[in-house]
């Protein structure tokens, strides 16, 4: 009778730490990341500092050689990617260069790309990434200030992880200027 207690005993200690050890690897699952989640751990693995050259086809005096700089910064405990861009070599000073910040975060079940853009204005769009995960691809949801111009999509391509371009279409008027940067890692 006694060995039938402990064998019952042992039984019962073994489905216990069975079913322990089951609540806890339950527990221990991670959440699976939203494609919004996705898409912006795939634009912060761009943080860092680029410069290249940019090319206009519908404005060829911009595409003068004189290459852009752009910094891309995690902040807000990485809820946030800032996108800072200016001409290679200017200091920072709003006053007399363009220095158009762009900010992207997760809101909800998307990627949100906001451009606070030197026309005046801040165009909201939201971002999907490419089935094989190279590419974001961001279009015009909303816009706060004048609409006559302004930035209208963006498109984020990285080639490895010291090569990207972006693709930005702005908006002049209905008429549509593309611009091209061909990015390479310089930190």
């Amino acid at each position: 009778m006694k060995s039938l207690r402990f064998v019952l005993l042992g039984v019962l200690l073994s489905l216990s730490t069975v079913a322990f050890a089951q609540s806890d690897a339950q527990k221990s699952v991670a959440p699976v990341p939203s494609e919004a989640q996705k898409s912006f751990a795939t634009m912060k693995s761009l943080a860092g500092e680029w410069e290249g050259p940019v090319t206009v086809p519908e404005m060829p005096q911009m595409s003068d050689g004189k290459p852009l700089h752009v910094s891309l910064r995690v902040t807000s405990r990485g809820h946030a990617l800032v996108h800072e861009l200016q001409e290679a070599g200017t200091p920072l000073d709003a006053t007399k260069y363009d220095h158009p910040v762009t900010m992207l975060y997760v809101d909800g079940d998307q990627l949100t790309l906001v451009h606070y853009c030197d026309a005046g204005n801040r165009p909201r769009m939201t971002g999907k990434m490419s089935p094989d995960g190279k590419m974001v691809e961001f279009e015009l949801k909303d816009i706060s200030g004048s609409t006559d111009q302004h930035m209208h999509h963006s498109v984020f391509t990285i080639i490895d992880a010291n090569h990207h371009t972006e693709d930005w279409t702005f908006m002049m008027n209905d008429k549509p200027i593309h611009a091209h940067f061909d990015l390479h890692r310089t930190n």
